[in-house]
Protein backbone atom coordinates (compact mmCIF):
# COMPACT_ATOMS: atom_id res chain seq x y z
CA UNK A 1 0.00 0.00 0.00
CA UNK A 2 1.53 3.38 -1.05
CA UNK A 3 1.84 6.01 1.48
CA UNK A 4 -0.86 8.21 0.61
CA UNK A 5 -3.50 5.52 0.64
CA UNK A 6 -1.96 3.88 4.15
CA UNK A 7 -2.34 7.58 5.64
CA UNK A 8 -5.71 8.21 3.87
CA UNK A 9 -7.14 4.54 5.16
CA UNK A 10 -5.80 5.77 8.84
CA UNK A 11 -7.47 9.08 8.37
CA UNK A 12 -10.79 7.19 7.77
CA UNK A 13 -10.42 4.74 10.95
CA UNK A 14 -9.61 7.72 13.05
CA UNK A 15 -12.91 9.59 11.47
CA UNK A 16 -14.93 6.10 12.24
CA UNK A 17 -13.63 5.89 15.52
CA UNK A 18 -14.57 9.65 16.50
CA UNK A 19 -18.04 9.52 14.82
CA UNK A 20 -18.71 5.94 16.48
CA UNK A 21 -17.41 7.24 20.11
CA UNK A 22 -19.51 10.76 19.65
CA UNK A 23 -22.73 8.43 18.71
CA UNK A 24 -22.18 7.11 22.70
CA UNK A 25 -21.27 10.32 23.88
CA UNK A 26 -24.92 10.93 25.78
CA UNK A 27 -23.32 7.72 28.20
CA UNK A 28 -20.84 10.18 29.68
CA UNK A 29 -23.51 12.90 31.35
CA UNK A 30 -25.35 9.35 32.36
CA UNK A 31 -22.47 8.05 33.83
CA UNK A 32 -21.56 11.87 35.90
CA UNK A 33 -25.25 12.29 37.23
CA UNK A 34 -24.61 8.83 38.76
CA UNK A 35 -21.55 9.69 40.43
CA UNK A 36 -22.74 12.87 41.42
CA UNK A 37 -26.24 11.66 42.93
CA UNK A 38 -24.83 8.87 44.74
CA UNK A 39 -21.86 11.23 46.92
CA UNK A 40 -18.71 9.57 45.16
CA UNK A 41 -16.93 12.44 45.26
CA UNK A 42 -17.65 13.08 48.38
CA UNK A 43 -17.01 9.64 49.78
CA UNK A 44 -13.80 10.29 47.96
CA UNK A 45 -12.57 13.68 49.57
CA UNK A 46 -10.96 11.63 52.96
CA UNK A 47 -8.81 9.53 50.51
CA UNK A 48 -8.76 6.80 47.52
CA UNK A 49 -11.46 3.45 48.06
CA UNK A 50 -12.28 0.39 45.82
CA UNK A 51 -15.40 0.13 44.94
CA UNK A 52 -16.04 -2.35 46.97
CA UNK A 53 -15.73 0.25 50.06
CA UNK A 54 -18.21 2.87 47.85
CA UNK A 55 -20.63 0.38 47.08
CA UNK A 56 -20.89 -0.48 50.98
CA UNK A 57 -21.38 3.37 51.84
CA UNK A 58 -23.73 3.93 49.10
CA UNK A 59 -25.95 0.97 48.41
CA UNK A 60 -24.27 0.48 44.79
CA UNK A 61 -23.88 -2.68 42.98
CA UNK A 62 -20.13 -2.84 43.32
CA UNK A 63 -19.36 -4.25 39.67
CA UNK A 64 -21.67 -1.74 37.85
CA UNK A 65 -19.83 1.02 39.96
CA UNK A 66 -16.00 -0.05 38.94
CA UNK A 67 -17.68 -0.08 35.31
CA UNK A 68 -19.02 3.52 35.51
CA UNK A 69 -15.99 5.09 37.63
CA UNK A 70 -13.38 2.80 34.78
CA UNK A 71 -15.31 4.93 32.40
CA UNK A 72 -15.45 8.01 34.02
CA UNK A 73 -11.91 7.93 34.43
CA UNK A 74 -11.11 7.77 30.73
CA UNK A 75 -12.73 11.32 30.82
CA UNK A 76 -10.06 12.31 33.20
CA UNK A 77 -13.05 12.32 36.04
CA UNK A 78 -11.66 10.14 38.89
CA UNK A 79 -8.31 8.03 38.82
CA UNK A 80 -7.92 4.75 39.25
CA UNK A 81 -4.86 3.11 40.61
CA UNK A 82 -2.87 -0.32 40.92
CA UNK A 83 -4.91 -1.56 43.54
CA UNK A 84 -8.35 -0.96 42.05
CA UNK A 85 -8.71 1.62 44.40
CA UNK A 86 -10.44 5.53 42.70
CA UNK A 87 -9.21 8.76 43.06
CA UNK A 88 -9.96 12.55 43.20
CA UNK A 89 -8.99 14.55 40.15
CA UNK A 90 -9.40 17.95 39.78
CA UNK A 91 -12.60 16.85 37.76
CA UNK A 92 -14.06 15.51 40.42
CA UNK A 93 -13.34 17.74 43.48
CA UNK A 94 -14.95 20.69 41.67
CA UNK A 95 -18.26 18.02 41.94
CA UNK A 96 -17.79 17.59 45.70
CA UNK A 97 -20.57 19.33 47.44
CA UNK A 98 -18.75 20.84 50.76
CA UNK A 99 -16.10 23.10 48.48
CA UNK A 100 -16.91 26.98 47.51
CA UNK A 101 -16.13 26.46 43.49
CA UNK A 102 -18.20 23.20 43.26
CA UNK A 103 -19.74 22.86 39.88
CA UNK A 104 -22.36 19.95 41.47
CA UNK A 105 -25.47 21.42 41.91
CA UNK A 106 -24.72 23.12 37.85
CA UNK A 107 -24.00 19.80 36.80
CA UNK A 108 -26.67 18.00 37.93
CA UNK A 109 -29.20 20.74 36.40
CA UNK A 110 -27.37 20.10 33.13
CA UNK A 111 -27.92 16.59 33.39
CA UNK A 112 -31.88 17.12 34.17
CA UNK A 113 -34.47 15.65 32.34
CA UNK A 114 -35.37 19.34 31.49
CA UNK A 115 -32.28 19.40 29.20
CA UNK A 116 -31.92 15.29 28.33
CA UNK A 117 -35.24 15.13 27.00
CA UNK A 118 -35.53 18.63 25.51
CA UNK A 119 -32.09 17.00 23.69
CA UNK A 120 -33.47 14.00 22.60
CA UNK A 121 -36.15 16.06 20.26
CA UNK A 122 -33.56 17.88 19.21
CA UNK A 123 -34.36 17.57 15.33
CA UNK A 124 -37.88 18.23 16.20
CA UNK A 125 -36.61 21.77 17.38
CA UNK A 126 -34.16 22.59 14.17
CA UNK A 127 -37.25 21.33 12.02
CA UNK A 128 -39.78 23.50 13.62
CA UNK A 129 -37.84 26.60 14.65
CA UNK A 130 -38.71 26.00 18.00
CA UNK A 131 -37.88 25.07 21.01
CA UNK A 132 -39.55 20.85 22.23
CA UNK A 133 -39.43 21.59 25.21
CA UNK A 134 -42.78 23.21 25.25
CA UNK A 135 -44.28 20.21 23.70
CA UNK A 136 -42.32 18.06 25.69
CA UNK A 137 -43.23 19.72 29.82
CA UNK A 138 -46.67 21.44 28.63
CA UNK A 139 -45.19 24.78 28.98
CA UNK A 140 -42.33 27.04 28.36
CA UNK A 141 -39.68 26.55 31.03
CA UNK A 142 -40.38 29.84 33.36
CA UNK A 143 -43.98 28.74 32.93
CA UNK A 144 -43.21 25.34 33.96
CA UNK A 145 -40.81 25.73 36.73
CA UNK A 146 -43.71 28.32 38.37
CA UNK A 147 -45.65 25.47 38.93
CA UNK A 148 -43.04 22.50 39.71
CA UNK A 149 -41.31 23.50 42.26
CA UNK A 150 -38.66 20.84 42.30
CA UNK A 151 -37.61 21.55 39.02
CA UNK A 152 -37.35 25.42 39.78
CA UNK A 153 -35.09 24.30 43.05
CA UNK A 154 -32.42 22.24 40.83
CA UNK A 155 -32.85 25.09 38.07
CA UNK A 156 -32.16 28.36 40.36
CA UNK A 157 -29.25 26.21 42.42
CA UNK A 158 -27.45 25.03 39.84
CA UNK A 159 -28.01 28.45 37.93
CA UNK A 160 -27.20 30.79 41.21
CA UNK A 161 -24.09 28.15 41.72
CA UNK A 162 -22.85 28.70 38.52
CA UNK A 163 -23.38 32.52 39.21
CA UNK A 164 -21.38 32.59 42.21
CA UNK A 165 -18.39 31.27 40.51
CA UNK A 166 -18.11 33.19 37.78
CA UNK A 167 -19.44 36.84 39.42
CA UNK A 168 -16.15 37.58 40.76
CA UNK A 169 -13.94 36.95 37.44
CA UNK A 170 -16.31 39.28 35.59
CA UNK A 171 -16.61 42.03 38.06
CA UNK A 172 -12.88 42.01 38.07
CA UNK A 173 -12.37 42.34 34.41
CA UNK A 174 -14.27 45.55 33.62
CA UNK A 175 -13.01 48.90 34.70
CA UNK A 176 -16.25 50.35 36.99
CA UNK A 177 -17.00 53.92 37.53
CA UNK A 178 -15.49 55.52 40.96
CA UNK A 179 -19.56 56.52 41.83
CA UNK A 180 -22.56 56.44 40.20
CA UNK A 181 -25.41 53.66 40.57
CA UNK A 182 -25.82 50.32 38.49
CA UNK A 183 -29.21 49.08 37.55
CA UNK A 184 -29.03 45.12 37.48
CA UNK A 185 -31.77 44.45 35.52
CA UNK A 186 -33.13 40.94 35.70
CA UNK A 187 -30.28 40.02 38.49
CA UNK A 188 -32.19 37.02 40.03
CA UNK A 189 -30.94 37.07 44.09
CA UNK A 190 -28.58 39.88 43.47
CA UNK A 191 -25.09 37.79 43.74
CA UNK A 192 -23.61 40.34 41.02
CA UNK A 193 -24.97 43.07 41.74
CA UNK A 194 -23.40 42.48 45.79
CA UNK A 195 -19.95 41.48 44.12
CA UNK A 196 -19.62 44.74 41.93
CA UNK A 197 -20.59 47.15 44.95
CA UNK A 198 -18.11 45.09 47.13
CA UNK A 199 -15.31 46.24 45.10
CA UNK A 200 -16.72 49.39 44.28
CA UNK A 201 -17.25 50.82 47.53
CA UNK A 202 -18.50 54.09 45.90
CA UNK A 203 -21.49 52.46 44.03
CA UNK A 204 -24.96 52.53 44.71
CA UNK A 205 -27.25 49.49 43.17
CA UNK A 206 -30.18 48.63 42.15
CA UNK A 207 -31.88 45.00 41.84
CA UNK A 208 -34.97 44.87 38.82
CA UNK A 209 -36.53 42.17 38.87
CA UNK A 210 -40.33 40.11 39.23
CA UNK A 211 -41.52 39.97 43.50
CA UNK A 212 -41.36 36.32 43.86
CA UNK A 213 -37.44 36.61 43.18
CA UNK A 214 -37.01 39.59 44.78
CA UNK A 215 -37.81 37.67 47.86
CA UNK A 216 -34.91 35.53 47.93
CA UNK A 217 -32.52 38.27 47.37
CA UNK A 218 -29.01 37.84 49.29
CA UNK A 219 -27.64 41.33 49.25
CA UNK A 220 -28.27 41.86 53.36
CA UNK A 221 -24.80 41.91 53.97
CA UNK A 222 -22.71 44.66 56.47
CA UNK A 223 -20.56 45.63 53.19
CA UNK A 224 -23.22 47.10 51.08
CA UNK A 225 -25.26 48.18 54.06
CA UNK A 226 -26.97 51.20 52.69
CA UNK A 227 -25.96 50.97 49.07
CA UNK A 228 -28.85 48.93 47.28
CA UNK A 229 -32.04 49.03 46.89
CA UNK A 230 -34.78 46.39 45.27
CA UNK A 231 -37.80 47.63 42.04
CA UNK A 232 -40.50 45.40 41.27
CA UNK A 233 -41.00 45.29 37.88
CA UNK A 234 -40.93 43.66 34.08
CA UNK A 235 -38.31 43.94 32.02
CA UNK A 236 -40.38 43.44 29.21
CA UNK A 237 -42.13 46.96 29.47
CA UNK A 238 -39.67 48.81 31.88
CA UNK A 239 -36.36 49.32 33.76
CA UNK A 240 -35.72 52.22 36.43
CA UNK A 241 -34.53 55.49 35.77
CA UNK A 242 -32.05 57.09 36.81
CA UNK A 243 -28.75 54.36 36.75
CA UNK A 244 -25.50 55.15 35.01
CA UNK A 245 -24.70 51.89 34.20
CA UNK A 246 -27.46 49.05 33.42
CA UNK A 247 -26.73 45.17 33.40
CA UNK A 248 -27.80 42.58 31.68
CA UNK A 249 -26.26 39.24 32.70
CA UNK A 250 -27.15 36.09 31.81
CA UNK A 251 -29.80 37.12 30.51
CA UNK A 252 -30.61 37.90 26.77
CA UNK A 253 -29.04 34.77 26.00
CA UNK A 254 -32.46 32.93 27.19
CA UNK A 255 -34.65 34.77 24.89
CA UNK A 256 -35.58 35.26 20.70
CA UNK A 257 -34.25 38.33 18.93
CA UNK A 258 -37.53 39.29 19.50
CA UNK A 259 -38.00 39.33 22.97
CA UNK A 260 -34.29 40.86 23.29
CA UNK A 261 -35.58 44.06 21.38
CA UNK A 262 -38.47 43.99 23.53
CA UNK A 263 -36.03 43.88 26.60
CA UNK A 264 -33.93 46.12 24.98
CA UNK A 265 -36.21 48.74 24.35
CA UNK A 266 -37.16 48.92 27.54
CA UNK A 267 -33.83 49.34 29.27
CA UNK A 268 -32.84 52.08 26.36
CA UNK A 269 -36.22 53.98 27.44
CA UNK A 270 -34.78 54.27 31.27
CA UNK A 271 -31.54 55.19 30.30
CA UNK A 272 -30.18 58.59 30.27
CA UNK A 273 -27.72 59.68 27.40
CA UNK A 274 -25.19 58.85 28.97
CA UNK A 275 -25.80 56.02 31.00
CA UNK A 276 -23.78 52.39 29.96
CA UNK A 277 -25.36 49.38 29.04
CA UNK A 278 -23.08 45.87 30.11
CA UNK A 279 -24.56 42.97 28.36
CA UNK A 280 -22.87 39.93 29.80
CA UNK A 281 -23.46 36.63 27.84
CA UNK A 282 -21.20 34.46 25.69
CA UNK A 283 -19.93 36.07 22.32
CA UNK A 284 -19.54 33.43 19.62
CA UNK A 285 -16.48 33.22 17.86
CA UNK A 286 -15.78 32.86 13.91
CA UNK A 287 -13.95 29.80 12.51
CA UNK A 288 -14.41 25.80 13.30
CA UNK A 289 -12.03 26.10 16.96
CA UNK A 290 -14.00 24.48 19.76
CA UNK A 291 -15.72 27.11 21.70
CA UNK A 292 -17.83 27.11 25.15
CA UNK A 293 -20.91 29.64 23.44
CA UNK A 294 -20.91 27.27 20.65
CA UNK A 295 -21.43 24.45 22.83
CA UNK A 296 -23.87 26.87 25.05
CA UNK A 297 -25.98 27.67 22.18
CA UNK A 298 -26.96 24.58 21.57
CA UNK A 299 -27.94 23.89 24.99
CA UNK A 300 -30.03 26.83 24.76
CA UNK A 301 -31.96 26.08 21.82
CA UNK A 302 -32.73 22.79 23.62
CA UNK A 303 -34.69 24.42 26.37
CA UNK A 304 -35.22 28.13 25.28
CA UNK A 305 -35.95 30.30 22.49
CA UNK A 306 -32.59 31.95 22.83
CA UNK A 307 -29.23 31.78 21.81
CA UNK A 308 -25.67 32.69 22.19
CA UNK A 309 -24.81 35.14 19.77
CA UNK A 310 -22.36 36.62 17.87
CA UNK A 311 -20.70 39.87 18.02
CA UNK A 312 -22.43 41.08 14.57
CA UNK A 313 -25.66 39.36 16.09
CA UNK A 314 -25.18 41.87 19.45
CA UNK A 315 -24.87 44.54 17.22
CA UNK A 316 -27.88 44.22 15.11
CA UNK A 317 -29.92 44.31 18.49
CA UNK A 318 -28.36 47.14 19.35
CA UNK A 319 -28.50 49.33 16.63
CA UNK A 320 -32.42 48.55 16.35
CA UNK A 321 -33.07 49.84 19.78
CA UNK A 322 -31.14 53.06 20.20
CA UNK A 323 -27.54 51.87 20.97
CA UNK A 324 -24.28 51.57 19.61
CA UNK A 325 -22.02 48.59 20.49
CA UNK A 326 -18.87 50.18 22.01
CA UNK A 327 -16.42 47.32 22.33
CA UNK A 328 -15.96 43.66 23.89
CA UNK A 329 -14.31 43.30 26.99
CA UNK A 330 -13.17 39.27 27.09
CA UNK A 331 -13.31 37.90 30.76
CA UNK A 332 -11.47 34.73 32.55
CA UNK A 333 -14.22 32.62 31.42
CA UNK A 334 -16.86 31.55 28.60
CA UNK A 335 -18.42 35.19 29.04
CA UNK A 336 -17.51 38.58 27.60
CA UNK A 337 -18.86 41.76 28.58
CA UNK A 338 -20.54 43.69 25.49
CA UNK A 339 -20.50 47.30 26.43
CA UNK A 340 -22.91 49.56 24.77
CA UNK A 341 -24.12 53.40 24.71
CA UNK A 342 -27.65 55.45 23.48
CA UNK A 343 -27.11 56.82 20.64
Amino acid sequence: MSDDKAQQAAQIAAAIRQVLGDSLGYLYPAALRVAIRTGIPDHLAAGPLTTGQLAEATGLHAPFLYRVLRFLATRGVFREDDTGAFHLTPAAQVLRSDVPYSVRTTALLLTDEMYWKSAERLEDTVREGTTAFNKIFGAPLFDYLNTHEESARIFHTGIADLSTIEQGRVADSYAFPEEGTVVDVGGGPGGFLRTILTKNPGLRGVLYEQAQVLEQHILDAPEIAGRWETAEGDFFETTPTGGDLYLLKRVLHDWSDEDCLRILRACRKGMDAGAKLLIVDCVVPRGNDPDPGKLYDIAMMTIFDGMERTEAEFDRLLTATGFRLVRIVPTNGPVSIVEAMPV
